[in-house]
């Protein structure tokens, strides 16, 4: 009983300093955590810092749960969870558009394949050239909005989704 009577006072109007000493410190588990759930340390990554950011501004309310890190655990497998259901409709979307109406179950299993190795392979990039390959092919968005939205050139835009391209081939290519 003490020791919730302690996490209230710690966690009531919590400020930015109180934050990076009680908060901040469960990073490498979480990052730990989310690399076990996505297996992937760019996602690991990004979900630990949406994980920190949602807590920052719940922060006032945080006095209302008994448990912070078991929270911050739970978030962070719902939003690990709510990215593999994203990426799996991306590969659904991209595997139907690419899709031929007359193709056997055996054709169809060994597209599917490809996709999800396709859609593996873009996991595998830098984290700018997948998101502007994936503006660029998977949202349909032009070179000057994915200028706009990334904040870079559009010339730097086109050698990233150039380069993005050239990797995947050459991988795709180098196991067939």
């Amino acid at each position: 009983m003490l020791r919730f009577a302690v996490s209230i006072v710690l966690y009531t109007d919590m400020e930015q300093e109180q934050f990076k000493n009680e908060i901040l410190p469960m990073r490498n588990r979480l990052i730990a955590y989310a690399l076990r759930l996505t297996e992937n340390e760019d996602d690991a990554e990004d979900i630990v810092q949406e994980v920190f950011l949602k807590l920052w501004f719940m922060r006032d309310r945080l006095s209302g749960y008994e448990n912070i890190p078991s929270l911050a655990f739970t978030v962070a497998k719902h939003l690990s969870l709510d990215l593999k259901k994203r990426k799996r409709h991306e590969c659904e979307e991209l595997s139907a558009e690419w899709q031929s109406e007359d193709e056997t179950p055996l054709q169809e299993l060994e597209h599917r394949d490809e996709v999800e190795r396709l859609m593996s392979l873009i996991d595998e990039l830098p984290d700018l050239q997948q998101s502007i390959l994936r503006m660029k092919h998977l949202e349909g968005l032009e070179t000057e909005e994915i200028a706009a939205l990334s904040g870079c050139s559009v010339e730097a835009v086109r050698v990233n989704l150039s380069r993005a391209r050239k990797k995947i081939r050459d991988k795709f290519f180098e196991n067939n």
